[in-house]
């Protein structure tokens, strides 16, 4: 039976760097990026012997999505500006290729799949990137032990994924804070038995985000990675076709429909309904008037 649980959708808003480059403003982040540069989307593994993780502070959004054994991992979109690497990069599954339709065709990095997912992403509207497809774009980490050693190139992933789609409208719209919300510091997000902490840092203007009630600073040291604005969705799921080594069925997040949402932005929680009619929609979210509610595009 289907049962909810959420997706966390943290949009990091950075401001990009390439100076010289034609710019526009991001629908990914509110925030000026180089125009028309491509989108990767890369799995990241999310569990504390692959913490901390790399590369994904640079990330535009990053997705918080379950897995099997009530665990997460992340998917890490990529676009105004690029890490010299990014992992532990970790396997694809069957919510990615649905979280990915509203993106156009972007490339997708991932480890490996599961056999019964070949066909699903080989009908995708994405390009697959894998060791097995670009082998030179993927290293492995001497002092690491698999399967969380896998790290990978973001510039020579999209090399080697060819043409692919620039940024495109996901549904995110940005704008001053909202009038209401409840104050809010600290909010708990349950996927099964994996918690995702957010707690509001008002000197940075971010959500830190705790997975595990942990913060992780980059492997390259810095500020604790978060977030501008983090959506929570409350999604259900249904079994996969995909298990895990241990026999453990891997969830599928079902991202169309509609549901029950909360924006967290600016140290207050926002509630709200998602909707999105089919894969290559964008994700609406609107509050009880039915007017969208405007993600923050923080801080330069």
């Amino acid at each position: 039976m289907p049962r909810g649980l959420a997706l966390v959708v943290a949009v990091l808003a950075l401001a990009a760097g390439c100076a010289g480059a034609s710019r526009q403003v991001s629908p990914l982040t509110g925030m000026p990026a180089p125009s028309g540069a491509p989108v990767l989307a890369v799995k990241v593994d999310n569990s504390p012997a692959g913490r901390p993780w790399t590369g994904v502070e640079d990330a535009d959004v990053v997705y918080v999505e379950p897995v099997e054994g009530g665990t997460t991992r992340l998917l890490a979109v990529f676009s105004s500006r690029l890490p010299a690497s990014v992992g532990p990069v970790r396997s694809a599954r069957e919510s990615d290729v649905t979280v990915l339709g509203a993106y156009g065709r972007p490339a997708l990095a991932f480890s490996g799949s599961a056999p019964e997912l070949a066909g699903t992403l080989a009908g995708a509207p994405l390009v697959a990137v894998t060791p097995a497809t670009a082998a030179s774009a993927f290293r492995r980490d001497p002092d690491r032990r698999a399967p969380v050693n896998l790290y990978a190139d973001p510039a020579a992933l999209l090399a080697a994924a060819g043409e692919v789609s620039p940024p495109r409208d996901v549904g995110f719209r940005f704008g001053a804070t909202p009038t209401g919300g409840e104050v809010v510091r600290h909010r708990e997000v349950a996927f099964g038995s994996a918690i995702v902490g957010l707690t509001w840092d008002a000197v940075r203007g971010r959500w830190v985000v705790e997975p595990g009630g942990d913060q992780v600073v980059p492997s390259g040291g810095g500020d604790p990675v978060g977030a501008a604005t983090v959506l929570v969705q409350k999604v259900t799921t249904r079994p996969s076709a995909i298990r895990d080594a241990a026999g453990a069925v891997s969830p599928y997040a079902v991202t169309t429909g509609e549901g029950e949402a909360e924006v967290l932005r600016d140290g207050r929680a926002f509630p709200a309904r998602w909707s999105r009619p089919t894969p290559t929609d964008p994700t609406r979210v609107l509050d009880a008037g039915g007017a969208p509610v405007p993600f923050a595009s923080g801080p330069l």
